[in-house]
């Protein structure tokens, strides 16, 4: 199942939803992209990977590079309602300590705007 992405706007927050996998190839190059068009007008980045039913070494690591590039524009990515396969893989990776993870959009969305 390629990845599927569509955004939405809540205040000055971009709520990016992500569907199927997010694997290196078509599938990364098309986040990145996305990702880099999203910083152009906002730093403050939500993705819901809710919908995300595999991701690969090459997901991970566009995923990583997504979140320092954001940081380097002061800005921050939030992760809401990884599925338990991503779960489980940030945490074998050490990742869950770099990415903070929400259970809903508004839940991270309110973080933003509280600095949490």
């Amino acid at each position: 199942m390629p990845l599927k992405m569509e955004t939405d706007i809540s205040g000055d927050v971009v709520i990016l939803y992500c569907a199927g996998r997010l694997v290196f190839g078509d599938e990364t190059a098309a986040f990145r992209e996305r990702v880099k068009n999203i910083l152009l007008g906002s730093q403050q980045i939500v993705v819901n990977l809710s919908g995300i039913a595999y991701i690969d070494s090459g997901g991970l690591g566009t995923l990583v590079g997504m979140l320092a590039s954001t940081r380097n524009r002061q800005g921050e990515i939030k992760l809401v309602s990884p599925t338990k396969r991503v779960v489980d893989l940030l945490r074998r990776t050490n990742l869950d300590t770099v990415f903070k993870s929400y259970r809903s959009d508004d839940e991270a969305v309110r973080a933003f705007r509280t600095n949490t």
